[in-house]
């Protein structure tokens, strides 16, 4: 593990593999190099591309720095474009395509391309995102970490059930560390609709991609953000759900991107 200090002072750790034009692997939330899919990712596109992976500030090795700004995680990425000789490329998994969506706009030429998976907006603004951000900020203020974590995994779609035998398990503890990161997320989505003002003002290679699998609310959206880029272009991978196999990820993203 190498790493680099990012412009407030926050010690951000990641790896880098392969050998080619760079590429920055964001991670969506709860994600970071020890839980998430970018390891394995990393490794499939290491045939082309000098690959970084990192943990955003507040998880695993990274350190954090209060209060929190959008703009800080995106000093991160910039800190870690430097450490790849100034120009690289960017792909977000989740919300974490959000934030890779904010650098791009914010960084200009340094970004060489962007790619994004399944970015949670909708095409129109999410009354239930709007309700979610309000009880997921009540929830950290408070203290209630838990309670914060639960607010998400029921977010994404996991049962009551599910969440209530998680907060029983030794993992939990896991679970409320990086839990006050999950406003960082939170910041990068904004209210859930098309940030169409930072599309816009991205002028690079953008490749949106959904799986076949997808509901239809993720796959209209990601149609339509191709269409906000200037050089935007959609790719739908068949058989693919949210929890998309790196495997077929990784040759996808290596033909788009190069």
């Amino acid at each position: 593990m190498a790493t680099v200090t990012s412009r407030d002072g926050t010690v951000i750790g990641f790896d880098s593999q392969g050998a080619g034009p760079a590429l920055i692997l964001v991670d969506g939330a709860t994600c970071y190099r020890d839980a998430g899919p970018m390891r394995a990712l990393a490794a499939q596109l290491a045939t082309g591309f000098t690959v970084y992976t990192y943990d955003r500030r507040g998880r695993g090795a990274s350190t954090d720095t209060l209060p929190f700004a959008l703009e800080r995680e995106i000093d991160d990425i910039a800190a870690l474009i430097d450490v790849a000789g100034g120009r690289a490329a960017l792909f977000g998994m989740s919300s974490g395509g959000a934030l890779a969506i904010a650098a791009a706009a914010a960084l200009g030429s340094s970004v060489t391309a962007l790619a994004v998976y399944e970015v949670p907006v909708s095409v129109e603004l999410d009354p239930a995102a709007v309700t979610y951000s309000r009880e997921l900020a009540a929830a950290l203020a408070d203290g209630r970490r838990g309670d914060a974590m639960a607010l998400f995994l029921a977010r994404v779609g996991m049962p009551a059930e599910q969440i209530t035998g998680m907060r029983r398990t030794p993992m939990w503890d896991a679970f409320e560390k990086i839990a006050p990161t999950l406003a960082y997320d939170d910041a990068a989505l904004g209210d859930g609709q098309l940030p169409r003002d930072r599309l816009e003002a991205i002028n690079t290679l953008t490749v949106v991609l959904s799986g076949e699998l997808a509901p239809e609310v993720i796959r209209e959206s990601a149609r339509a953000m191709a269409t906000a880029f200037s050089h935007g272009r959609h790719l739908e991978l068949a058989g693919q759900t949210h929890d998309v196999d790196v495997t077929v990820l990784a040759p996808a993203l290596l033909g788009a991107l190069r």
